[in-house]
C-alpha cells in the first residue's frame, strides 16, 4: 500500500501563488513508487479543495468555472485513534447522499506565510491528531515572527542587528511621526522597515527618514498587524542556508548567494524570477543551472571564517526550538566591512529549498528531501500520542466508568 499523502498549497496568505509553485512541485517530485499524492488546495478565502484541475499549474488561479468542478472539504476533526487524515466534502452527490471521507496519511504543507506557515495550521492538525511535515506549531509560531525570533536567540552568539517594532494603531493608518520617533530605540536613518511575519521580501522599503518610514506603513499594515525596523545595511549581500536533522547529526545545505543590482532586493528580484521553471525534477543537478544561475551563485567563495561562520549560526538558531523540517535561514552582510547578521528563518521555503541540498556536501535529490520530510512526520507525530486516558490517577477527580 503507498503513502496517501495530501499535498496542502494556497492559503489565505500574501505568498499564496508562491505556494502554489511550491505545492506543485512537490506533488510531481514525489516518489511515484511509494507515495499517492493529491493536492488540498486552500484558495484565498481559506476554503480548501480537492480535484484532478488542481495538478495542473495553467488551472491556477482557478475561475469560478472550475472551482464549480472541485470538492469543496473541511478536515476532520472528530475523534481520531489511527492517526490518519479526513477531509469531508461539504456536500454530497445526490440529495441525500452522505459525503464520503477523503482519507490521507500524512499532510505535506507546502504553504507560506500566514495561516499556514506561522504555527496555525499545525495546531490544527495537531487537535486532529493527524501527521504533517515541517517544525511543528511552536518553533513555527516564533520563526515567523521577526522580533519572536530575535528574543530567542539572544542569548546565543548569532549576530542579530538592533530593532524596533511597531504595530499597527487601531484608529488611523500610521502612528504619528513623534510616536515614531520615540519608538525607534536608537536606530539611525537610512533604516529598514518590513511586515513582521511575511517572507519573500514581500512589502519591504528603506526609509531615509521618519516621513518615508511612515509612507511605507499603510502597504505593510494591509498585510501584517506589525513592521519591524532596523538599521539599512550598507554594501548588502544576502546568505541563505537550510538545516535539516538526520538521525541527530544537524545538515547543512548548500550556501546561497542571491544576485541584485538593487540596493534592497524586492519580492520579484529575490523571488518570483526564480520559481519561473517548472522546478521539482527527480533527476539529480536538474535544477543547478538556467534561471537559478542568473539570480543566485550556488555554493560562492567566501572570505575567511564566513561559511563556517554561516553554518554553525544556522545550526544553532535550528537547534534553538524543537528542530524539524528544512528551514532556511537567511544571513545580511556588508560585502566591504564584511560584517553579517541573522535576518530570519523561514520555516517552510520556497520550494523547499531542494535546489541547496541538491548542490549540498551530501547532495539529496528533491523526491528524496520530500521523502525525509514525510519520515519526519510521522516520527514526530508518533512523539506526541498519549494513553487513551492520560490522566494520572492521583490526578482523577470522577470515577472511570465503562
Amino acid at each position: 500500500m503507498k503513502t496517501r499523502v495530501a499535498v496542502f498549497l494556497g492559503g489565505r496568505s500574501p505568498e499564496h501563488d508562491i505556494s502554489v509553485v511550491t505545492g506543485l512541485q512537490a506533488l510531481h517530485a514525489l516518489d511515484e513508487q511509494r507515495f499517492a499524492a493529491f493536492p488540498v488546495y486552500i484558495a484565498l478565502d481559506g476554503s480548501w479543495h480537492v480535484g484532478e484541475a488542481l495538478r495542473e499549474r495553467k488551472n491556477y488561479l482557478p475561475d469560478a468555472s472550475t472551482l464549480r468542478e472541485l470538492q469543496r472539504v473541511v478536515l476532520d476533526l472528530s475523534p481520531n485513534v489511527d492517526g490518519r487524515g479526513r477531509l469531508l466534502p461539504t456536500r454530497g452527490s445526490g440529495l441525500f447522499a452522505k459525503p464520503k471521507a477523503i482519507e490521507f496519511d500524512v499532510a505535506l504543507f507546502a504553504l507560506h506565510g500566514l495561516f499556514g506557515e506561522d504555527g496555525r495550521l499545525q495546531g490544527l492538525f495537531d487537535i486532529a491528531n493527524v501527521p504533517y511535515t515541517g517544525m511543528r506549531q511552536l518553533p513555527s509560531g516564533i520563526f515567523m515572527d521577526k522580533a519572536a525570533t530575535k528574543r530567542i536567540l539572544a542569548g546565543l552568539e548569532i549576530p542579530l542587528l538592533p530593532s524596533a517594532t511597531v504595530s499597527r494603531p487601531a484608529q488611523g493608518l500610521v502612528p504619528k511621526a513623534a510616536e515614531l520617533e520615540r519608538g525607534m530605540n536608537g536606530i539611525e536613518f537610512p533604516a529598514v522597515v518590513k511586515p513582521m511575519h511575511l517572507g519573500s521580501s514581500i512589502g519591504v522599503a528603506r526609509a531615509a527618514n521618519i516621513e518615508e518610514l511612515r509612507a511605507s506603513l499603510p502597504v505593510i499594515f494591509r498585510l501584517d498587524t506589525e513592521a519591524i525596523i532596523e538599521p539599512f545595511v550598507e554594501n548588502l549581500v544576502e546568505y541563505n542556508v537550510s538545516v535539516r536533522n538526520v538521525s541527530g547529526r544537524l545538515l547543512t545545505s548548500a550556501i546561497e548567494r542571491p544576485k541584485s543590482t538593487e540596493a534592497l532586493l524586492d519580492f520579484k528580484a529575490k523571488y518570483l524570477s526564480t520559481q519561473a521553471g517548472k522546478g521539482g525534477s527527480k533527476q539529480a543537478g536538474a535544477v543547478s543551472q538556467g534561471m537559478l544561475s542568473l539570480t543566485r551563485d550556488i555554493n560562492p567563495e567566501l572570505p575567511g571564517k564566513m561559511q563556517e561562520n554561516i553554518c554553525r549560526w544556522a545550526k544553532q538558531c535550528f537547534s534553538a526550538l524543537p528542530p524539524g523540517g528544512v528551514p532556511r535561514v537567511d544571513f545580511l552582510s556588508n560585502s566591504k566591512t564584511g560584517e553579517i547578521w541573522l535576518n530570519e528563518v523561514n520555516p517552510c521555503p520556497g520550494s523547499f529549498g531542494y535546489f541547496l541540498w541538491e548542490a549540498s556536501a551530501e547532495p539529496i535529490l528533491f523526491s528524496d528531501l520530500l521523502s525525509f520530510l514525510i519520515q519526519e512526520g510521522f516520527a514526530a507525530h508518533r512523539l506526541t500520542q498519549l494513553p487513551a486516558d492520560p490522566t494520572h490517577p492521583d490526578a482523577r477527580l470522577f470515577e472511570r466508568r465503562a
